[in-house]
């Protein structure tokens, strides 16, 4: 027997009584009841008090709401399941009352003092037993509840204590009779109060026996239809009934009525429920129906929210929310102003594509607050199949509607705005292809009778409006691409997220830390040292998170010392921050020989990239590494032809091919890179190798070279100018076909920096190497205009 002056652990149970001497499977999920489950396990008893709580739905019983008499049991096995759930064994050791229970802040502790259980050893109470296990083989022969073994489990037992606890166990009674059978200590009375809820249950099981024989003697057909309404009318009749329709029936017309369904889902409700009255209630593919119907009946068939199609509210609602995307907004505003002027639904399936964190999500929510629409949000990452779209067939176990239906139905309208979030991130595999299921979704003219598996029956998508979100298009096929149309939202520039910081950020941030204006102050410096020592984004994701941790750090200095005023200052930020996470090279580094500053587009937005070359002797070995693609190699081959071939008008010794072994490398190697772009660093970087003249500092630059040293045209111009801007650059070369380009870069961004479009090669080396060099074949030549969609480097890599 354990020692009951010491506390041990108590967990409370719903709708379960364990009983001394039984042993119990329990499933433990609660976070308390787990610890209090591990702390039993320290103990070298392993013990730990059980006890029903009066009601099974509340969460956290307090002592008042748990009965004051349960179980001490040992844990006999614990497992833990995948999903958190801990499923144990015990086994009951004897009743207890508990004297005084302590909630403590990880478990429930209680003290406890024995239930001494009273025998009496007489002749009645050995007829009682032998009476008690007759009525109790009685009722497992007239019943097929409980299994003919559990016999063998009583017909031994000569304690009337063990043989009550037993029966009760096997009984189907509820918490508050069992929990009652637990109270008495008389093991003879205990007896007898099993005893009458065994005969209760006895004259239960005889009552349904002759219903059943009943119905088989008034049976003049054997078919099941017929049987199972016969078995219906005698119950009713036994219970009095009226004879008037089930209420579960009449509760689905009701639903369907409402739901104003028509045409071929009202057939297919009709016919349903026309099965499900037929049906057993308990039968499996009864509960079935009933989903199939329940989710007929909650979809919005005829529901719609009220458009509200004010341009000038819009406008306003977009401005308010978002900093900055005037052209986004612009074409926004555009798409809703011809929703208002036509009638019929548009076509129009806008995508914005962008880095993470530029506010794309919050764009959509945006959009459907301006049209006065409910907003869904379908997350399309990393589906690969295609039922996740178009829903699972009824035939299936667990079978549910597509995301496209319960995101409507979630919803609860006809016309809601739907983000089809990360549209480019779906895959194809074994089970199908989702991004062909899409086309349908996205197609006006189809899915007007847009059919889900489970549905099995057109519901139309005609008035939803379809907002798609991409970092990159590159995996996006093209039947599916043109069904797009694409509105890029390119990364923030230091003085835009300042303004973001400042206007958004910052005040959401201090009120969900409960500061206020008087607790903190961020001066635009404080903020400004975040944004460029701590962050390197194109959106303010980072950001946002920094100035999260100043809030907490704040918010703990503010409860040690209430009246503190902090004014976040520039070493505060270090002191909070740690040291800066962000180095400028460009500001570190003057002139050095064969490195240059490239820039790439990454589905991120924009990157400076480091191109490195050393010379060695050797016999004109071209090394490149990295994690180059196949184009960037290309383009430091073309490079190094061109060198080769105009060697002499650049200075260099024209065997210089066969003398020295050339290493071309580009830093962050675990990072897939490839693209054109690049071509123009690496040409500088190898004369700059060659030659051994230095580069000059605070200097980017990017295009396609040809072997005639024609600079062709590159894509993401917007987004590299932001980079190089992030990194501290002060000119920038960039392909004169790209010139019309610059139009798209703010003014405050082209005064922080030196735009020089450049046509050739030539023209790249006098800025770079501060001094011109003679004219080569070629130089006359413009550059030719090319889509930077022609690279072929995955959305991934560094382009």
């Amino acid at each position: 027997m354990a020692d009951l002056s010491t506390t041990f652990p108590l967990i409370p149970l719903r709708d379960v009584v364990v009983f001394p001497q039984m042993v119990t499977p329990l499933f433990v999920s609660r976070p308390k009841s787990i610890a209090a489950l591990e702390q039993s396990l320290l103990r070298d008893d392993r013990l730990v008090v059980l006890v029903a709580q009066k009601d099974p739905e509340c969460e956290e019983p307090t002592q008042d709401e748990i009965y004051q008499i349960g179980t001490l049991a040992e844990v006999m096995q614990m497992l833990k399941l995948p999903d958190g759930t801990v499923k144990v064994l015990v086994e009951g050791s004897s009743r207890v009352s508990l004297d005084k229970v302590f909630d403590e802040s990880a478990h429930f502790t209680a003290n406890v003092s024995e239930q001494e259980e009273t025998v009496r050893d007489d002749q009645g109470t050995k007829t009682l037993i032998r009476v008690s296990v007759e009525k109790f083989e009685q009722y497992v022969k007239s019943t097929k509840k409980i299994n003919p073994e559990s016999l063998l489990a009583v017909s031994g037992i000569g304690q009337p204590g063990r043989l009550a606890d037993i029966i009760a166990t096997y009984l189907g009674l509820d918490v508050a009779e069992r929990q009652k059978c637990l109270e008495i200590v008389d093991s003879t009375e205990r007896l007898e109060y099993v005893g009458l809820l065994l005969s209760r249950e006895l004259e239960l099981a005889d009552l349904e026996q002759q219903i059943h024989d009943r119905v088989r003697f008034n049976l003049e057909k054997t078919q099941r239809e017929y049987y199972l309404r016969e078995k219906m009318r005698i119950i009713q009749d036994e219970l009095n009934s009226d004879g008037e329709q089930t209420g579960e029936i009449a509760e689905y017309k009701q639903k369907i009525a409402k739901a104003k369904m028509s045409g071929i889902p009202l057939e297919k409700a009709e016919k349903e429920l026309s099965r499900l009255e037929k049906m057993m209630p308990q039968s499996a593919e009864a509960g079935v129906i009933r989903t199939y119907l329940d989710t007929l009946v909650s979809l919005p068939w005829a529901k719609r929210s009220r458009d509200v199609l004010d341009i000038d509210e819009a406008e306003e609602i977009l401005a308010e929310d978002h900093y900055g995307l005037e052209k986004v907004k612009e074409r926004i505003l555009e798409y809703l102003a011809v929703r208002k002027l036509s009638k019929q639904p548009q076509g129009t399936i806008l995508c914005l594509v962008g880095p993470p964190g530029v506010g794309k999500t919050s764009l959509v929510k945006s959009i459907a607050k301006a049209m006065n629409r409910k907003f869904a949000r379908i997350s399309l990452g990393g589906v690969n199949d295609e039922a996740e779209i178009r829903g699972h067939r009824r035939t299936y176990i667990g079978a549910m509607p597509g995301r496209i239906i319960q995101a409507v139905k979630q919803s609860g309208t006809k016309n809601p705005v739907i983000l089809l979030d990360e549209i480019e991130k779906m895959t194809r595999s074994y089970m199908g292809d989702p991004t062909a299921a899409m086309l349908e979704v996205l197609d006006p003219d189809q899915n007007d009778t847009f059919t889900d598996h489970y549905l099995d029956a057109p519901f139309s998508l005609r008035e939803v409006v379809f907002v798609a979100t991409a970092n990159a298009l590159d995996y996006v096929p093209r039947p599916l691409y043109d069904r797009l149309e694409v509105i890029r939202i390119s990364g923030y520039t230091e003085e835009e997220k300042l303004s973001i910081a400042e206007q958004h950020i910052i005040p959401k941030l201090v009120d969900k830390h409960g500061l206020n204006k008087k607790n903190l102050k961020m001066p635009a410096e404080a903020v400004r040292k975040v944004i460029q020592e701590y962050t390197r984004e194109a959106g303010v994701r980072q950001l946002e998170r920094n100035l999260a941790t100043i809030c907490r750090k704040v918010a703990a200095q503010v409860v040690k010392v209430p009246s503190s005023i902090i004014k976040l200052s520039p070493n505060l930020v270090t002191k909070y921050l740690g040291p800066a996470k962000i180095i400028r090279e460009n500001d570190i580094r003057g002139p050095q020989i064969g490195i240059v500053t490239g820039l790439a587009w990454t589905e991120t937005g924009g990157e400076t990239l480091s191109v490195e070359v050393n010379t060695m002797p050797g016999k004109g070995k071209l090394q490149l590494t990295g994690q180059l693609g196949e184009v960037m190699k290309e383009s430091a081959q073309a490079a190094f032809s061109y060198i080769r071939m105009h060697a002499k008008e650049l200075g260099i010794d024209p065997d210089f091919g066969e003398k020295l072994d050339i290493h071309v490398h580009i830093p962050e190697g675990a990072i897939p890179k490839d693209g054109p772009s690049a071509g123009v660093a690496l040409a500088v970087a190898l004369i700059s190798a060659v030659t051994k003249r230095p580069v000059r500092a605070n200097l980017a630059m990017t295009g396609e070279i040809t072997l005639r040293g024609r600079i062709l045209a590159i894509g993401g111009l917007k987004e590299k100018v932001l980079a190089a801007v992030r990194a501290g650059v002060k000119t920038v070369l960039l392909p004169k076909s790209n010139e019309k380009d610059l139009a798209e870069i703010p003014e405050y961004v082209k005064k922080q920096l030196q735009l020089l479009p450049v046509a050739h090669l030539d023209e790249v080396f006098s800025v770079a190497f501060k001094e011109k060099t003679k004219p080569t074949t070629g130089s006359k030549n413009g550059a030719v205009n090319r889509q930077a969609a022609r690279r072929s480097a995955s959305s991934t890599v560094k382009r």
